[in-house]
Parts: structure tokens; C-alpha cells; sequence
């Protein structure tokens, strides 16, 4: 028997009446109703408990007590007089015969108010986690991605995978971000690093004949703060197959991911397999991004040869981008503020007009387009427009009209009635990623996505590039990305297992065969005792909760976050150490 409850503060009911128990929590509030009458409440990790003070002795025994201190009640259960339907134990109460103190609050005042942690400022939140982890609100988040890791462990195990832990400390290697470095202290001037991914790890896992192998991987990036993205660590759900291709992948996500959301989930309905698939091209076309959210129906028009002629500045000799809306009911002050909510997210201007009740066009930019009224007709034939139909028109160069677009589909799709079904969780896959990109700082070509792709074509398509038979940019990569309602949850690829390919491709950015082997030493010697071919996937595990939970930010799903500047209040890191440890390491630090 335990030996400080019988009983947790979620679990007893009117059935337990008479029963004689042990609680033990948190007190939440004493709430005195006369001399020696009162109500206190009693909270743990399970729910709470009323337990009613009516004698002169047990109101001696907690009023002198702060909220927050760890008691253990021994009572009697007994049926409310006064029932609460919101609360779970609701029908009953208990008459304590003692009361013991386990762990004292020794401060009068709290940071905050625990059941109202969420309203405090979040500096506070994070300085006082511990505290602000008491509120069911905050906690229930937590317990939601256990048992989301616990549904994917459990799935994953039927299907044959194995759980295979992958090293923290490795190698420094260029994989898209910032390591971090860990000093080695028996090798005086090396370090360490910690994984942006297991990525080579579990590709070397395949070559070392292990079938299929998952885990749920720590992963670290020295990279800056967003709202679906935590600086320095996240979990990814990491999984690899052998002698696979993307469709293998494609089987086991679309038959793990859609019971996990239903289930748990805000909303109990997920995209049944098997998901859209959009190519890369076709996606930033028609949905202005790669990341599209199914649940909207609008999608976006090319109108450049129609409207860069039409008069309007903006449109000249750019890129001319259009999202009807039908049955559009937004004020003109709701259309502005969605026109400036727009610039501020993508540093673009955009524009509109509308087709009025009698067919006309009206409002924004209508005169440039009513100049030629067969313009204004093509207009009306090529987007379909009829009465009530607002037009929402961005323009630039092709990525940055393209941008904008995508960003105003979103907008318009949450503002709009009847465009955008929000109970539900939309799947897609964004597949044939380019295998290069022009760099927007460099310059030059890189790598668009993941270096260890395999090329669609393989090693024929790169020669003929080489050859200048065909553009470099227009190769295609076996990529594809994993979006759930508009956020991304996962890139993956079959990766390229040929060493003659691998160096053929980092070619292309600059990098021969040396550099292959030196950055990549590893991969490259083990391909070339033999790999089968594989592919693979990692959905961010912190995402998929903060989906499910429908949370804003990824810092309410993970029980110690650091905050936007990756720095852990409550702990009080990243923080100097002593010169003694400096030495040890053979590091001098030099301020800026």
C-alpha cells in the first residue's frame, strides 16, 4: 500500500461514498465560508478533490498553510450536497480526520496564478516552469505527446521496425545549420558535435543490414527561434527502410500518422491514405507555397500576360499573381487590415478588386483593369469571376509574387466563410523537390534540399548536365515533404547509396571527390562495401503535437523550452564556467 495515497485527486466517486482514503497534492485554495467551516481544494497530476473543513481543529491545522503546499489528507468520502458537473469528482467530497504537511509553499505570494498560468507573461512562465507545469492546461499538453510517442513506438513495433538509439556526440558536418561543438578534453583543439539529425546513422544502419530502424531522436541546431520551430533541440520521429522507395514510405506513414491524429487530435478526423500528392512546381504554381493547407479551396491564377500591360506600376514587366474569392463578404476596413497583415508577413504589397452584383468591376485597382474593357472581359473568363467575387492580385519577381500569393490564400481562407474546412487534419505529400537551386546569398548552385537525395534519373541525368544537354536546375530529386494543414511536418528522400553518383552530384557545388570522402568519410567508405537502396522520413515530433494540441506555439508542447533567444531561464543556460574548466578544455574565450 502506498504509503502517502489510496486514492489519486481525478479518480474517486459517488461509489466510493464511506470509504475511508488517502490524498496527497497540491492545495489549491481554501475557500472559508464561516468560523469553522471551509472548502479546500486538492490538486495532483490526476485532478482535484474537494475536501470540506468543519471543525475548529482541522481549520487550525490549514488555514496557517500557503497554497501550493504538499499536504496528505486522511478522510472520510461522503456525497456532495452541492454537485459540480464540470468537475470529474464533482460528486463527492471528503471529511478529513488528519492532515500532515509533505512539502511546505514558503512563499505568501506565487509568480502567478497556477490555473492562470498561461495569462502570465512568459518570461515568468519559463523562469517558474515547475509552477506553470501545475496547470492542467499547460500539463495536459505534456501528457498528449506521451501518448503520441507511445502510439508511434507501439505502431511502429508491429510493423517491424526496431528502435535503434543513434550517438549525441559525433562529427561536425555541413548539413543546412549551425553545429553545436563540444570541446574534447583528450584531444586538446577537437570537438565534438551534437546531431542536426541521425541522418548518416541510420543510412549507415541500412548498410549494416538492419531492415527498418526508427526512433525518437533528439536533435540539435544552432539556429534562431520560430513560431513551429524551437531553438537548439527538437524531437523528430526518425525512421529508415532498406531495400525501399518513396512509395514504401509513402505506406507506412499514411497507415502510422492518420489513426495517431483522429485519436488524439483537437479534431477527430485525418486524411484517409493515400495522401495528395502535388510536385514541388505545381504546388508553388498553384498554392503560392510548399507547404499548402488543404482544408482552403482557394488556389492561386497566373494573370501576368492579362494584367503586366494594364497601366498599373506595380505590374509592369513582373510577375502577376491572382486569388479569386466567390461569395466574398469582406468590408473594405477587413480588406485592408488583410492587405497590411500580408505585407507584414511577406514584405510585399498586394492589391484587389472585386466583381460587384451587376457583373462590374469595382474597387482597388478596378479602373487599371477596366481600362480596356476586353482586358477586363479576358479577366473575367480567365478566373471565372461572377457576382460578389473579390480578386486579390500580387506582383514581383516570380518566387516573391509567388510568396505573397500563398500567403494571401491563408488569409483569405481563414477570413472567409465557407473557404476553408477547419475540423479536420489534411495530409499531403509535396513531391519532385528540384535537386538544385541557384543559392539567393551565394549565387551559385546548391543543393535544394537534402545533399544525400538520389537523383530522379540517377547517374544519367547528371552526366548529361554535365554535358550541358540539359539545365542543372531542372533535375529532379526522389524528395518529398509530409504538410499537414499548412505546416510542414517532415522532409525525406531515397537517399543516394551509389558512391559514384554521391560525388558526381556534390560536383555540381563545387565539391570533388576528396571532399566527399573528407566531410563524409564514413557514408562514402560504407557505400562502397555494398548498400542497398533506402529511404526514409523524420516528422517532427513537436510539431505533430502542436497540431494535435492546437497550440500556436511550439514552447507549450515541450516541458522545458527555452525561450526565442535559446537560452534556458530556468536553468540559467547557456552560462560561464570557471576559469579551471576553460583550462582543462584548452580553451581560451575571447569576448566580442
Amino acid at each position: 500500500m502506498n504509503a502517502y495515497r489510496t486514492h489519486n485527486c481525478g479518480e474517486l466517486r459517488l461509489a466510493d461514498a464511506g470509504k475511508t482514503v488517502t490524498l496527497s497534492g497540491w492545495m489549491e485554495n481554501l475557500r472559508e465560508v464561516g468560523q469553522n467551516l471551509g472548502f479546500l481544494v486538492l490538486r495532483d497530476g490526476y485532478g482535484t478533490t474537494q475536501v470540506v473543513i468543519e471543525t475548529e481543529e482541522m481549520m487550525a491545522a490549514v488555514k496557517p498553510l500557503n497554497k501550493e503546499t504538499v499536504i496528505c489528507v486522511t478522510g472520510t468520502v461522503r456525497e456532495r450536497t452541492s454537485k459540480n458537473p464540470k468537475q470529474a469528482t464533482g460528486d463527492i467530497e471528503v471529511v478529513p480526520e488528519s492532515v500532515r504537511v509533505l512539502g511546505r509553499c514558503r512563499y505568501n505570494e506565487l509568480p502567478f496564478e497556477i490555473n492562470h498560468s498561461r495569462d502570465a507573461d512568459e518570461a515568468q512562465r519559463l523562469k517558474y516552469r515547475y509552477l506553470d507545469l501545475r496547470n492542467p492546461e499547460v500539463k495536459k499538453n505534456i501528457l498528449l505527446r506521451c501518448s503520441v510517442v507511445s502510439a508511434i513506438r507501439s505502431a511502429m513495433t508491429d510493423l517491424g521496425f526496431l528502435e535503434i538509439t543513434t550517438p549525441i556526440l559525433t562529427a561536425s558536418s555541413p548539413e543546412g545549420a549551425r553545429d553545436y561543438l563540444v570541446p574534447a578534453r583528450k584531444h586538446p583543439g577537437k570537438f565534438y558535435a551534437l546531431p542536426q539529425a541521425p541522418q548518416q546513422f541510420k543510412q549507415l544502419l541500412m548498410v549494416s543490414g538492419f531492415d527498418k530502424y526508427f526512433q525518437i531522436a533528439p536533435c540539435f541546431r544552432d539556429e534562431d527561434a520560430r513560431g513551429d520551430r524551437s531553438p537548439g533541440e527538437f524531437y523528430q520521429f526518425d525512421m529508415e527502410m532498406a531495400f525501399a522507395t518513396p512509395e514504401d514510405v509513402f505506406a507506412v506513414i499514411e497507415k502510422v500518422l492518420p489513426p495517431i491524429f483522429a485519436k488524439y487530435g483537437k479534431y477527430h478526423t485525418a486524411s484517409e491514405p493515400p495522401f495528395t500528392r502535388i510536385p514541388y512546381r505545381e504546388a508553388m504554381e498553384k498554392y503560392g507555397t510548399d507547404k499548402p493547407d488543404l482544408r482552403i479551396d482557394l488556389t492561386v491564377s497566373d494573370v501576368t500576360d492579362l494584367l503586366s500591360g494594364c497601366g498599373f506600376g506595380p505590374f509592369a514587366g513582373n510577375t502577376v499573381k491572382a486569388v479569386p474569392v466567390s461569395d466574398c463578404a469582406l468590408t473594405r476596413k477587413a480588406i485592408d487590415k488583410l492587405i497590411a497583415d500580408c505585407e507584414v508577413q511577406t514584405a510585399q504589397k498586394t492589391y484587389w478588386f472585386k466583381m460587384d452584383e451587376s457583373g462590374a468591376i469595382s474597387g482597388g485597382i478596378a479602373k487599371f483593369v477596366n481600362a480596356d474593357p476586353a482586358v477586363a472581359e479576358k479577366v473575367k473568363e480567365a478566373l471565372g469571376l461572377r457576382p460578389n467575387t473579390a480578386v486579390f492580385l500580387s506582383a514581383g519577381k516570380k518566387g516573391d509574387a509567388q510568396k505573397a500569393a500563398g500567403v494571401l490564400v491563408k488569409l483569405l481562407g481563414a477570413a472567409c466563410p465557407g473557404h476553408m474546412d477547419r475540423e479536420k487534419y489534411e495530409f499531403c505529400w509535396i513531391v519532385d523537390f528540384p535537386m538544385f537551386e541557384i543559392g539567393e546569398e551565394s549565387g551559385e548552385i546548391e543543393f535544394g534540399h537534402n545533399p544525400f537525395s538520389m537523383p530522379q534519373g540517377g547517374m544519367e541525368v547528371l552526366e548529361k548536365a554535365e554535358r550541358g544537354e540539359i539545365d542543372p536546375l531542372e533535375i529532379l530529386a526522389y524528395q518529398y515533404d509530409l504538410v499537414c494543414n499548412g505546416v510542414e511536418l517532415s522532409s525525406g528522400a531515397q537517399r543516394n547509396h551509389d558512391p559514384e553518383i554521391m560525388v558526381k552530384a556534390f560536383e555540381f557545388v563545387g565539391l570533388g571527390e576528396d571532399d566527399v570522402k573528407a566531410k563524409f568519410s564514413a557514408m562514402y567508405n560504407a557505400f562502397c562495401y555494398g548498400a542497398p537502396p533506402h529511404a526514409g522520413i523524420a516528422p517532427g515530433v513537436d510539431r505533430m503535437v502542436m497540431l494535435l494540441s492546437g497550440e500556436e506555439s511550439i514552447r507549450e508542447v515541450i516541458a522545458f523550452p527555452m525561450n526565442k533567444s535559446a537560452q534556458d531561464v530556468l536553468m540559467g543556460a547557456p552560462a560561464e564556467v570557471t576559469e579551471a574548466q576553460l583550462k582543462e578544455l584548452n580553451i581560451t574565450v575571447t569576448l566580442p
